[in-house]
């Protein structure tokens, strides 16, 4: 087990090298000077003090400039957003956890409908059942995600009026922001329309994490009704009904557990995708995440938003990745051995 720590933590530490490496090098890429792109400040901005730090650091080899950088970074010294003037670890701090958010409730519903789905596709394999679910499942993983987004605004927002357009919360509402999580603040409010403020929170996220949730639950049907048919055609299934046990007893001793377990690791690398499509999907119900946030700053120009973001987003999709992968390799006996290559 100590060998396998080591191993995911030296995997997470030089992945994370290189990106802190290429979000410093992006400085040098995007256009004007480097330490613009760095600070968010322009050089007539700089105090005295600054800008002889900077310069200092500037004009010294790369990795002196790298070393500087990575001491502001751990310091939460992002530098300020070309925009707003505001500080880009405050930024990122403040649009970050609506992301997690959605995410999270669209990652929740699909393992909520996808799960069972894909059980019962494996369960009537090769029947009408199991053909309409792929049929569905084909169809809903072909709808572009911000196709999606857009019908459902003009049919349930614009046609129908049941669920509002745009925003997370309606402006007659005025609620701290503590955690981040819109649901969790409004609970923690003192807000005497606190159910109110909840029904309408809860009105807002209904379409944008059913858009992002339709294709992950496609995804997640399909990882689950193969692992689902390869586990229940494997030996110790075979075994088990030659013992005498029942469909229903082999299916819950035997099969739920052993097809739910390569699962996990597949559904990790789903994040990635869950996380780009909820980017996508904040452009178009102007939800206040970390995707909304990243393509104003692009719009913009805004170079050390730009950098930042990017940074932030890919640091969360490694830990999580890796968290996830690590948790399985622990849990799952037939993953604790590491294989190695052989000649």
């Amino acid at each position: 087990m100590v060998n396998v720590l080591l191993r995911y933590l030296n995997l997470v530490v030089v992945t994370l090298f290189i990106l802190s490496l290429l979000s410093f090098l992006l400085a040098y890429l995007f256009p004007g000077q480097a330490v613009e792109n760095l600070t968010g400040l322009r050089l007539d901005e700089l105090s005295t003090l600054q800008n002889n730090q900077l310069k200092y650091a500037i004009d010294d080899n790369v990795f002196v400039q790298y070393w500087y950088y990575m001491g502001e970074l751990f310091a939460g010294n992002w530098g300020v957003s070309f925009s707003s003037g505001l500080p880009l670890y405050e930024d990122i701090g403040h649009y970050l956890p609506a992301s997690i958010e959605l995410s999270a409730y669209a990652l929740f519903l699909s393992f909520f409908i996808g799960l069972p789905l894909g059980f019962l596709a494996a369960l009537q394999h090769h029947k009408l059942t199991d053909y309409g679910l792929l049929s569905v499942s084909l169809l809903g993983y072909s709808i572009p995600v911000f196709w999606l987004a857009l019908i459902m605004i003009l049919g349930f927002s614009l046609q129908l009026g049941w669920f509002p357009l745009s925003g997370r919360l309606s402006l007659i509402f005025e609620i701290p922001s503590i955690t981040g999580f819109i649901l969790v603040d409004i609970l923690l409010s003192d807000s005497i329309d606190k159910q109110s403020a909840l029904i309408d929170a809860l009105r807002h996220l209904i379409l944008p994490t059913l858009s992002i949730a339709i294709v992950t639950t496609t995804l997640i049907l399909r990882i689950t009704r193969r692992s689902v048919i390869e586990t229940l055609n494997s030996e110790f299934i075979l075994a088990a009904y030659a013992r005498g046990l029942t469909p229903r007893q082999v299916l819950m001793r035997h099969g739920v557990r052993n097809a739910l377990i390569p699962i996990w690791p597949l559904l990790a690398m789903q994040f990635p995708t869950l996380l780009t499509n909820a980017m996508i999907v904040e452009s178009i119900f102007s939800w206040p995440g970390i995707g909304n946030w990243l393509i104003q700053a692009i719009y913009q120009q805004d170079y050390p938003a730009i950098r930042a973001g990017m940074l932030a987003v890919s640091v969360l999709v490694v830990i999580f990745t890796m968290s996830i992968d690590l948790t399985i390799r622990l849990t799952d006996p037939r993953r604790r051995r590491v294989g190695r290559a052989a000649i």
